[in-house]
């Protein structure tokens, strides 16, 4: 009996906390779509609102979505991110660093 109203209550935490995530995600999207939409900044401010929540926007996503807290289970979630990260920073810098070199050789 005990560890149903256990379960129970990881499970209202957990919806609770996907509920949090949502609204704060869709929030972060509204906002810049405002800005940009109605044009009452100027487009640098635009685009500083844009980045800014763009970043709090994935921090939101991260500890609310991906469970990336000071847990154990976090910790490693985290270093599965970084090396994820780490990886496909490789692959596209690469990719863009093959590109160029083949643009600038065949190129005369």
């Amino acid at each position: 009996m005990s560890n149903s109203a256990v379960s129970k209550d990881h499970q209202d935490s957990g919806a609770k906390g996907y509920i949090i995530g949502f609204i704060a995600s869709l929030v972060l999207t509204i906002i810049p779509f405002y800005f940009a939409y109605t044009g009452v900044l100027s487009r640098e401010a635009t685009i500083e609102i844009l980045i800014i929540t763009a970043v709090v926007q994935l921090l939101v996503h991260l500890v609310y979505f991906l469970h990336m807290d000071s847990s154990e289970k976090g910790r490693f979630n985290a270093l599965s991110f970084a090396f994820t990260a780490v990886i496909v920073f490789i692959v596209i810098a690469g990719s863009i660093w093959i590109m160029w070199n083949l643009n600038h050789n065949m190129m005369m």
